[in-house]
């Protein structure tokens, strides 16, 4: 957790390096979410798209910029968080969840940060991008 008189506009979040997605987390995400669509378990449905194999659920993503935000100043201190999502993350890609601080203002006498999120694959690919407000 990060005490907020210690950020400032450009703090950079420690990044959240993700293992490569694996057919076995996405089943297992599949599971903890309630979301079994074929394209993100089945190789025949995604190939019968079009797509050479599955793909994370975008939901997926969003969690790991979730844990991102909450091992950095926990889950009390988040306000608002939303995302925007932006590309499909292949089975076997390596993501890596960032965030900067891009303003801190004092509101109703609380002190809060505002950050620009981001989850991006090692070939350059940004997947979703979001924004979140935290309280210190």
């Amino acid at each position: 957790m990060t005490a907020m008189r210690e950020v400032s506009v450009g703090t950079a979040l420690p990044p959240l390096e993700i293992a490569p997605i694996s057919r076995t987390t996405l089943a297992l995400f599949a599971g903890a979410s309630g979301d079994h669509n074929p394209m993100h378990i089945d190789l025949d449905v995604a190939k019968s798209a079009g797509l050479d194999d599955v793909f994370a659920h975008g939901m997926l993503s969003m969690a790991y910029l979730g844990r991102l935000l909450t091992d950095w100043v926990g889950p009390d201190a988040i306000r608002s968080y939303g995302v925007r999502f932006g590309a499909i993350t292949p089975v076997h890609a390596k993501p890596t969840a960032t965030g900067t601080v891009t303003a801190i203002d004092e509101i109703d006498g609380e002190l809060r940060a505002t950050l620009d999120l981001k989850v991006t694959l090692a070939d350059g690919t940004v997947t979703l991008t979001g924004t979140a407000v935290v309280a210190a």
